[in-house]
Order: structure tokens, then C-alpha cells, then sequence
């Protein structure tokens, strides 16, 4: 995983949910962390991580993905035990 993948993992995982994440960033991120990602219909995507399956809808006509669609990503991430890395303290 790259620092990209990092900065939008903690994205996903700031509180209060941003209104300004990129599906695009987060499907490059599900890739680098091993998530399989089929085509569904419409446009919907089919998610597997680590025993884990969700669908989820890719945003348009916008290119950001929705508060309640990032928090649905958040919980799935969870539940795969995916999180990011804790900044370390000085």
C-alpha cells in the first residue's frame, strides 16, 4: 500500500464522514489491499476482502463518493480488519 492508499484509507476513516473522497481513489485502494472487485449491474460493484462481501454503488454523475456510502465503507473495511495504521506519538 501506497501513501496514496493511506491517505485515503484514513479518509474513510476521519470522523465526521468527508464529503470529499473520490470513489476512483477507494477502488484503487480496495485493489491494493487484495479486494476482489466484480462489475454488477448498473452501477454497482461486488466486493470481496477477506471473507467479506459487499455491493456497493460507484457515484454519479459526481466523482465523490456520498457521506452514508463512505461510512458503508468504513463499517465493511471493519469488519474485514482493515484499519490504518495509528500515527505514532513524538
Amino acid at each position: 500500500m501506497n501513501k496514496k492508499h493511506e491517505r485515503t484509507l484514513g479518509a474513510i476513516f476521519k470522523l465526521p464522514a468527508q464529503s470529499n473522497v473520490v470513489w476512483k481513489d477507494c477502488e484503487k485502494l480496495l485493489d491494493a489491499i487484495g479486494a476482489k472487485i466484480s462489475e454488477g449491474e448498473g452501477s454497482r460493484i461486488r466486493i470481496a476482502l477477506n471473507g467479506r462481501k459487499a455491493v456497493f454503488h460507484r457515484p454519479h454523475p459526481r466523482k465523490e463518493t456520498d457521506k452514508g456510502a463512505l461510512v458503508s465503507l468504513r463499517k465493511f473495511l471493519e469488519n474485514a480488519g482493515i484499519k490504518p495504521k495509528e500515527k505514532k506519538k513524538p
